[in-house]
C-alpha cells in the first residue's frame, strides 16, 4: 500500500477550499456558509446585508514607530488628500508627499501600511482624522496621542538684541524708580508728613552776592574748603583760604591736617546760624562754569554766626590765606609738605 505523500495532502487542501467557496444551494436565501469570512468562525448572514458594528472595517491599523495608528477609510482619506492638493496652500515637498500617499492608497487600498512618522506627517498636512461613526467611547481603546511636530520660527538677531536691551532698560528704570520712591517715603516719615524734593537753593542759582541763611541739611562737606549744595552738579569752593587736602594728600602731614580741617568745618556747620554768600570765581571771562574755571565749581563764602569759616580755620592753623585776583589766582599754597 502506497504511503500518503505531499500530493495527497495538497489534494485535500484544494477540496476543502473548493467546498468553502461553492455557491449557496437553492433555498438557502443567499446565506453564507459557516466560517466563510476569511476562515473565521462567525454566524451566517445574508449576502449584501450590512455587517454588525464590530465587524465593520472602520478601524485598521498600521505597524511602525511607537504603537499603532488608526487608519480611517481609504476613500475618505483619498478625498481629503485630493482636497489638500486642490487648496494649494502647501509646499512643494508636502505636495510630493501627498501624491506619494495617494498613489499608495490607490495601489494597495485597505492594505496600505505606513510608519507612525508618515501618519503623523500626513495628518499634520491634511488635518486630524474625524472620529469614525462605528466607534464609541466604550469600545475605543485608549491610545496616547503622538507629539505633533511644529516648525520653529526663525528669530532675527536684531529683534533678539532689541529685547535684551529693552529688558536691561526696564530693570534699570525700575531700580531708579524704587530709589526715588524710597527717598520720598523716607522724607515723608522723617519730616513729619511733608515731602521735600531735593532742589538747589535759590541763592546758589541767583549769584546776587548777598548773604542768605543756609540750613545744615542743604549741603554736604567735601573737605576743609569745599562744600556741595543739594541739587548742584558740582561743589562750591570757599574762597579766601586754602585747607589741606584730605582726598589726595601729598604727604602724611597734609593728610592728617586735611582730616582735622574737614572735621572742624563739620563741627562749625552744626552751628545755629549759617549764611552763604555766592561770589564770582576768579576766571577769565566766559569760562566760569566750565572745567577751565575752578573745575566747573562755583565760588562762595560760608559764615558761622557772622564769622567767615576761613578766618576761623586760619586762626587754628588748619588753613592758610589764599586770595585771588579778578580773573586769575596765584599758585596754590601748600606749605604742609
Amino acid at each position: 500500500m502506497a504511503q500518503k505523500g505531499p500530493h495527497w495532502r495538497r489534494a485535500v487542501i484544494v477540496a476543502w477550499q473548493f467546498w468553502k467557496t461553492r455557491p449557496p444551494p437553492a433555498g438557502s436565501q443567499g446565506m453564507r456558509p459557516f466560517g466563510s469570512q476569511g476562515g473565521r468562525r462567525v454566524a451566517s448572514r445574508p449576502i449584501g446585508s450590512p455587517a454588525p458594528i464590530h465587524t465593520q472595517p472602520a478601524a485598521k491599523y498600521c505597524e511602525g514607530g511607537v504603537g499603532q495608528i488608526e487608519m480611517e477609510p481609504e476613500d475618505d482619506l483619498k478625498s481629503r488628500i485630493e482636497a489638500a492638493l486642490v487648496r494649494g496652500r502647501i509646499s512643494q515637498w508636502q505636495r510630493q508627499f501627498l501624491l506619494d500617499m495617494r498613489d499608495r492608497l490607490v495601489t494597495y487600498g485597505p492594505r496600505t501600511r505606513l510608519s507612525a512618522k508618515q501618519w503623523a506627517k500626513l495628518y499634520e498636512i491634511i488635518g486630524p482624522a474625524s472620529p469614525s461613526p462605528y466607534e464609541t467611547a466604550q469600545s475605543r481603546p485608549h491610545r496616547p496621542s503622538l507629539p505633533r511636530w511644529r516648525p520653529r520660527r526663525g528669530r532675527s538677531p536684531l529683534a533678539r538684541e532689541a529685547r535684551y536691551f529693552a529688558a536691561r532698560f526696564a530693570r534699570a528704570f525700575g531700580f531708579a524708580l524704587a530709589l526715588v520712591v524710597g527717598s520720598l517715603i523716607y522724607s515723608y516719615v522723617t519730616k513729619g508728613g511733608h515731602i521735600s524734593w531735593p532742589t538747589m537753593p535759590s541763592f546758589a542759582r541767583s549769584g546776587t552776592g548777598e548773604r542768605v541763611p543756609l540750613a545744615r541739611t542743604q549741603f554736604t562737606i567735601t573737605d576743609g574748603d569745599t562744600i556741595r549744595l543739594d541739587g548742584a552738579a558740582k561743589g562750591t569752593r570757599l574762597v579766601g583760604f586754602n585747607a589741606p587736602e584730605s582726598i589726595e594728600p601729598r604727604c602724611e602731614v597734609e593728610a592728617d591736617l586735611g582730616r582735622r580741617a574737614k572735621a572742624r568745618l563739620t563741627e562749625l556747620g552744626a552751628s545755629a546760624k549759617l549764611e552763604l554768600k555766592m561770589v564770582p570765581c576768579s576766571c577769565a571771562a566766559g569760562t566760569e562754569g566750565t572745567d577751565h574755571c575752578n573745575y566747573a565749581r562755583s565760588c562762595g563764602s560760608l559764615f558761622v554766626n557772622g564769622q567767615d569759616v576761613g578766618d576761623i580755620l586760619i586762626s587754628e592753623g588748619l588753613a592758610v590765606p589764599f586770595v585771588c585776583g579778578a580773573t586769575s589766582c596765584p599758585p596754590t599754597p601748600r606749605p604742609w609738605c
